[in-house]
C-alpha cells in the first residue's frame, strides 16, 4: 500500500482505547478480520494497525477504492457482530472516513 494523494479512494482511520488486559483479544479480533475476511472483500486495498508502547491505544488504516465499498461491508451482519466484540473490548471507538490531501515523503 502507497499513500498518495493521486489516487481517488476512501481512507478510514479507527483508533481504540483498551486497557492492558484486553490488548491482545482486540488485537487477535482485528488481525484476523483483516486477514481473513477484509482482505477479501470488493474495493479493499489495503491497511495496517499501530500500536502505542503502552499498548493502551490500537490505531488502524485502511483504504478502500469507494466510500460505498466501505460502508457496504460495515453494514454487514459479519461486521456489526465483529464491531460489537471490539465495542466490548475497548473504552470506545469510532471509523472516521478521510480523503488524502497531502502526502509528504522523501524522495
Amino acid at each position: 500500500m502507497r499513500i498518495s494523494q493521486d489516487h481517488d479512494v476512501q481512507t478510514v482511520m479507527v483508533t481504540y482505547d483498551v486497557s492492558f488486559g484486553t490488548y491482545e483479544e482486540l488485537m487477535g479480533i482485528l488481525s484476523s478480520t483483516y486477514k481473513d475476511h477484509l482482505a477479501k472483500q470488493d474495493g479493499f486495498i489495503g491497511a495496517a494497525i499501530h500500536v502505542n508502547e503502552a499498548k493502551t491505544r490500537v490505531a488502524s488504516y485502511s483504504q478502500w477504492d469507494t466510500r460505498e465499498h466501505f460502508l457496504s461491508v460495515l453494514r454487514s451482519e459479519h461486521m456489526q457482530a465483529v464491531n460489537r466484540k471490539l465495542a466490548d473490548l475497548s473504552k470506545g471507538f469510532e471509523p472516521v472516513l478521510y480523503e488524502i490531501k497531502q502526502v509528504y515523503s522523501v524522495t
